[in-house]
């Protein structure tokens, strides 16, 4: 029985061997990751245009109303205070839509719109390999 070379180490994995499992693990890592950014990007999307459909009507019956309300304000408010009753309730809109503003700008701000669980398990993937040294 004559024994083949390459026999005599499959106890230990030589450097090829060592190669081929970190390439099939980053393989493995890097699937898993990008499973995950699809599934929240999935989730994202439909999220994002339920709140558009939600958004757009919300709208359009916030317009109507605030329309009819506005103008029954100025039909009765007109012998009392007269063109400085619209001048009012533009203030009122304007500081509405000021509040508006803040609050849309503080959750852009805040970072809840980009995928924040993908981009934490990808620093924290980034953090593992590629650790900062401490010098």
């Amino acid at each position: 029985m004559s024994e083949d070379p390459s026999s005599e180490d499959t106890g230990r994995p030589g450097a090829a061997q060592s190669l081929k499992s970190l390439l099939q693990h980053a393989a493995g890592l890097l699937g898993a990751r990008l499973s995950l950014a699809l599934l929240e990007i999935g989730e994202a999307r439909d999220a994002f245009i339920t709140v558009l459909v939600l958004a757009i009507a919300a709208l359009v019956t916030a317009s109507l109303t605030l329309i009819a309300a506005s103008a029954l304000i100025i039909v009765l408010a007109w012998d009392a205070m007269g063109w400085w009753v619209i001048l009012f309730l533009a203030m009122v809109y304007a500081g509405l839509s000021w509040l508006l503003w803040r609050a849309a700008r503080s959750i852009i701000l805040a970072g809840r719109l980009g995928l924040p669980q993908t981009m934490a398990e990808l620093r924290q993937d980034r953090d593992a390999l590629f650790p900062k040294d401490s010098s």
